[in-house]
């Protein structure tokens, strides 16, 4: 592993689930503060999460209690001063995280670019950029 790798993460956020995304977003701001570069490769109910309708709406992975579940945990994270899901994805944008929404997902899923938010996406491309991102990375996750 060269030394370049050791400094890249890639994640693949595959869920749409809140805390996950919350997850991938936390994972990929501690790793830019960290001096590392980092990439979400936005594919399936992940890429939804983008889009202008999108970002606050997806359900908890566990414990969803039709809505009451999330409300609760964002309620706790206001109270530990946890950053809210659109703070994360601004800090991590303005650390200078990557964001690649998959073109393949966007036609099986019926997603065209002008639903995305244009402010948050840097690439569109299919697997073979994220294999390259990958390659590249010491640290990849699938969340």
């Amino acid at each position: 592993m060269s030394e370049s790798e050791h400094e890249r993460m890639t994640l693949i956020l595959h869920s749409g689930d809140y805390d996950k995304v919350m997850s991938a977003l936390i994972l990929g701001n501690g790793a830019l503060a960290m001096g590392m570069d980092a990439t979400v490769f936005a594919t399936f109910w992940g890429l939804e999460r983008f889009t202008r309708r999108g970002l606050e709406q997806g359900k908890l992975s566990r414990n969803h209690f039709l809505g009451v579940g999330r409300w609760m945990v964002r309620r706790r994270m206001r109270r530990a001063h946890v950053a809210s899901l659109e703070r994360l994805l601004s800090d991590y944008k303005e650390l200078g995280g990557r964001l690649i929404a998959c073109e393949m997902t966007m036609e099986v899923m019926g997603i065209d670019r002008n639903e995305l938010r244009q402010d948050l996406i840097d690439e569109y491309g299919a697997i073979g950029t994220y294999i390259q991102e990958a390659r590249a990375s010491g640290i990849t996750l699938f969340i």
